[in-house]
């Protein structure tokens, strides 16, 4: 066990102590978590070392604590039915490998596969398919729960934590989920859980066409998942379904934490799988997908008969859930590759199996090329018909390679049958790995958003496990460096950082332990010895490689790095690495030439000339390197472009927030809901599941800085601080200051949850849950929950103070809106009634002057009817000629009716005790008038109106006619008559009460 560092501060002295001292520690620490507190920060013990007999009394106390240790162990694994309750492993007491490697199998065989460990959570691989743990209902009940952390330990809480990190803004918003473990752990499948997660979550539910554009990018980002698998996966010794390549997957959001696109980023695909695979391994995926789902029709095309056997497909007989071709095509189609271009692509791959069983054997003169043997003749064949080029050019290009004498002349050398094998493989190795890039290319381009539609990201990282086999190469040591660099990440993030800037803030810490792999960094990456910058060097050194030199200059190089070791009696040149999860041997045979990663510039311009389209077109901007240029800089180096890759990849993982998992393999046969023991344990001690629990469960794993928890939480208590840090850039501030400000908000928070306040120890504000620092404050992810929910429960105070400010200024506004309409359609009413009054009037003194003028005219007509009948021409010059010539002729003497025209109809009715009138009206309004004005029956065809005057036997012109009256109303007044005179109480009710009152 690891021992004590004490920082003595005013002293500048680092006193080193026993590794019982911190298993004390341990002890006290998880004693406290297990009673249901939260723990203190371990608190610094006052050890001095004398220089006489300080050993003995270090040793006697070891030996106490060690004792106690093994009673507590024992003591805590007595209850073995209750050790699957820990779901928290922070809450074991005592926390030691014994200790948490039973209540992981305590959980396994209750079928239970994740427990947090502090800041991590651990996944172990059930083996088996469990639909219910992944269903959209867990999802959605996840997603929706106010609290994620309150429920059991599940993947989905690390996604969902990730998610609240960007819809709140956390600085760093972006997000990173790195899924890390060994070959077999189950990696793969916890990010395609996570895709799907994601996808199922940040659908919209207004838009339907921002949910059709959200769905479309759902159904592209878990396509892609079969498509890279079929084409990166393969079944190895550890693994059926094992990642022979790393992707970073970023899944892009807008602004309201949408899904609006993603894409895929790889590292190192293994394309030498292709041409070369271990014993009781297999091919990549795609391969046994097109053998065993193609149609005979599709067989026949690709010329790969189910009785044929192909080199480069071992184990074809061994059947996997990956085996599934429908779902391959299926999804490349949704990503809009149709079946043309499908053909396209299992037609190169055919070529390609056909090609391995190209087989040369030495020929009798070595100044001759090799020879091909008969039985692969046709295989050459098919390949070349597949590709698309000459067999005659194909087998030249195997079998010859070119020689630059000078700038123009070309000179073929023929090739020895190794060298032969060796341009096979390279030409398999080219085209596969510009299939894999030209599908990552479509993949990308299918669902990456343009740059100003998305602001944040949640990046999901799943590379290969560590990988240890019987014969490793250059592939796995760059495997192998990949998990070393994310072990140190984890590392420096969580185990180092934390520990020292709790020092550097005034904590009072013990130092924890734990194995730091800095070292092994250098061996491999370290410049300018290292073993990647001697590999590059002697790669472009314009010499043969010689393993076992290269050997030599490793051990000479190398020898003060603990990290490497060498087996002096290995039959092939080797080196052995260290690594944070074990030892790892690697072949130096070869790996040179794995390395440079030639390519014949012959082979490039075969493959130009293809007539298979999208085969040339991989190779169109292809740039061939000059075999006969000479300067280092002229050679890329295969760990060149690796490591250039992977610092890329760092650096997106240090500008984000970092989400770790780690996947644990319980048994290394992949047998479903097996245990055991010494595989997990060297898992757990390897990725330091102790150590990060340890820290956890002592410390505060939130730190933030005082001035951006001010512009966070400062409207918690409305400080004027909040205000000013919001509105200045350059805020300067004393510490004093920015303490009392932290501490006020922190205080009410604590008070409101009827919480101990922070206390003062020292000038720095402490409690179980929150520590104030120099410059940050440190908590709990309890007290972190406290905070969030005040602010939330501030924000929607504040929102619902704005929002009845403005729905009263929107009342205000509308009231006001409402009674200027009013007014103004007071004003047009009045305008429009004057207006129609006026109309009236004038309509009513013409009416008047028009009845005065034929008034008058009337009783003239009677006086002159007493009178001579010689003066009437004289008096009444005006007269119609018709009633001039009849005179004093009476009405009922005529014999055709009297032509009335354009009297009023009161006057008329009133002129006569009798009359039978037939009124002649036009349109269908004037009718209904007249009908309605005279109360008549519209069934009755002749009429019959008797008037008050009937009985006062008015004579003359006054006398009942005999003949009927035509009365033609052209244009009756009735049409200004008010219809319901009585409902109005005053005022103009009518036309007719214009006439009675004015005559």
């Amino acid at each position: 066990m690891a021992g004590v560092k004490k920082e003595l501060r005013d002293k500048g002295a680092v006193v080193g102590a026993s590794s019982c001292v911190r298993d004390r520690e341990r002890v006290s620490s998880s004693s406290a978590a297990k009673e249901g507190r939260q723990r203190q920060p371990a608190k610094q013990h006052d050890v001095v070392v004398k220089a006489n007999g300080a050993q003995q009394t270090a040793q006697s106390s070891c030996q106490s604590l060690d004792a106690s240790l093994e009673e507590e162990v024992k003591a805590f694994l007595i209850n073995e039915d209750e050790l699957h309750t820990y779901d928290d492993l922070t809450k074991v007491s005592p926390v030691t490998p014994s200790t948490v490697l039973k209540c992981l199998q305590a959980r396994y065989s209750a079928k239970v596969f994740y427990t947090h460990a502090g800041c991590t959570l651990v996944a172990l691989n059930p083996f088996q398919p469990i639909p219910h743990l992944y269903s959209l209902d867990v999802m959605k009940e996840y997603h929706c729960a106010p609290q994620p952390q309150e429920f059991k330990p599940h993947i989905f809480i690390v996604a969902e934590e990730a998610y609240r990190n960007v819809q709140g803004q956390v600085e760093p918003t972006n997000q990173s989920l790195v899924v890390s473990g060994e070959s077999g752990a189950g990696k793969t499948w916890t990010s395609r859980c996570l895709m799907k997660y994601y996808a199922t979550i940040a659908a919209p539910s207004s838009s339907q066409k921002c949910q059709d554009t959200v769905e479309r990018i759902e159904r592209r980002v878990l396509d892609s998942n079969p498509i890279m698998e079929a084409f990166g996966n393969a079944s190895t010794l550890r693994n059926n379904n094992s990642s022979r390549f790393g992707k970073y997957i970023q899944l892009q959001l807008d602004r309201s934490q949408l899904l609006v696109g993603a894409s895929v980023q790889t590292y190192l695909l293994e394309k030498t799988r292709v041409a070369f695979q271990a014993a009781n391994e297999r091919n990549f995926h795609i391969f046994y997908q097109m053998m065993k789902g193609a149609t005979e029709e599709q067989r026949l095309e690709w010329k790969m008969q189910c009785d044929r056997q192909f080199n480069w497909l071992p184990n074809a007989d061994k059947t996997l859930e990956e085996d599934c071709f429908q779902e391959t095509k299926h999804a490349l189609e949704h990503l809009g590759i149709d079946v043309d271009v499908q053909g396209q692509i299992f037609r190169i791959l055919a070529g390609l199996l056909n090609l391995g069983n190209v087989i040369f054997c030495p020929s009798d003169d070595e100044s001759q090329p090799c020879k091909l043997k008969e039985q692969s003749r046709g295989f050459l064949q098919n390949t070349a018909d597949l590709l698309g080029v000459p067999s005659e050019e194909l087998e030249a290009c195997l079998r010859l390679r070119s020689l630059r004498a000078g700038k123009q002349s070309v000179v073929l050398k023929p090739c020895s049958q190794a060298e032969c094998s060796v341009r096979r493989d390279c030409l398999a190795k080219l085209i596969y790995a510009h299939v894999f890039d030209w599908l990552v290319a479509c993949i990308n381009k299918s669902m990456c958003a343009d740059t100003s539609r998305w602001c944040n990201f949640i990046g999901l990282l799943d590379v290969y496990g560590f990988e240890c086999f019987t014969s490793n190469n250059l592939e796995q040591l760059c495997i192998n460096y990949a998990n070393e660099k994310l072990q140190q990440h984890f590392v420096a993030h969580y185990l180092k950082a934390q520990q020292e800037d709790y020092v550097s803030e005034g904590l009072a810490w013990s130092f924890i332990q734990y194995q730091d792999n800095q070292s092994c960094l250098d061996l491999i990456e370290g410049s300018p010895a290292g073993v990647f910058s001697l590999l590059n060097e002697e790669c472009r050194l314009n010499r043969p490689s010689d393993a076992k030199q290269f050997r030599m200059r490793l051990e000479k190089e190398l020898s003060s790095n603990a990290c490497v070791s060498w087996d002096k009696f290995s039959r092939q040149p080797d080196f052995t690495v260290l690594h944070y999860a074990g030892k790892v041997s690697y072949q130096i045979e070869g790996m040179m030439e794995k390395n440079k990663d030639p390519v014949p510039p012959e082979l490039v311009h075969l493959l130009q000339q293809s007539q298979d389209s999208l085969l040339q077109s991989f190779f169109t901007e292809h740039s061939t390197e000059d075999s006969s240029g000479r300067g280092p800089s002229k050679v890329v180096t295969v760990v060149s472009k690796f490591k250039n890759s992977l610092e890329s990849l760092m650096k997106i993982l240090h500008s984000t927030t970092p989400h770790y998992t780690r996947c644990i393999k319980p048994n290394p046969d992949c047998r479903p809901l097996t245990f055991k023991k010494e595989e997990v344990i060297n898992q757990l001690e390897a990725c330091g599941i102790v150590e990060t629990i340890n820290i956890s469960a002592a410390g505060f794993p939130i730190r933030i800085p005082y001035l951006c928890f001010l512009q966070r939480y400062g409207l918690i208590v409305n400080s004027k601080m909040f205000h000013r840090s919001r509105g200045e850039n350059g805020l300067d501030v004393d510490k004093d200051t920015l303490l009392r400000e932290v501490t006020r908000i922190l205080n009410a928070v604590l008070r409101r949850h009827s919480l101990d306040p922070c206390g003062d120890a020292g000038g720095r504000t402490r409690s179980s849950m929150v520590h104030c620092g120099r410059t940050k404050v440190f908590m709990t992810h309890s007290m972190l929950e406290l905070l969030e929910g005040q602010r939330d429960r501030e924000r929607s105070s504040k929102a619902f103070s704005i929002q009845c400010c403005w729905r009263r200024h929107c009342w205000r506004k509308r009231e006001a809106r409402i009674h200027a309409a009013t007014r103004i359609q007071a004003a047009v009413r009045l305008w429009l009634v004057r207006r129609e009054v006026l109309r009236w009037r004038r309509a009513a003194t013409v009416i008047q002057r028009c009845w005065r003028k034929w008034k008058a005219h009337v009783e003239s007509l009677a006086e002159t009817e007493l009178d001579d009948v010689a003066n009437i021409e004289a008096e009444t010059p005006v007269y119609d000629p018709t009633l001039r010539e009849r005179g004093s002729v009476q009405l009922s003497t005529c014999q055709e009716p009297v032509m009335v025209r354009s009297w009023p109809l009161g006057l008329a009715l009133a002129s006569a005790p009798t009359i039978t009138v037939a009124v002649t009206a036009c349109g269908f309004q004037k009718v209904v008038s007249l009908m309605t004005c005279l109360k008549l029956s519209f069934r009755s065809t002749d009429y019959k109106v008797e008037t008050n005057q009937f009985d006062q036997g008015v004579a003359s012109i006054r006398a009942q006619p005999q003949e009927s009256i035509k009365l033609h109303l052209q244009r009756s007044p009735l049409l200004y008559a008010d219809m319901y005179p009585g409902r109005k109480t005053g005022g103009i009710t009518g036309f007719n009460q214009i006439l009675l009152e004015k005559t």
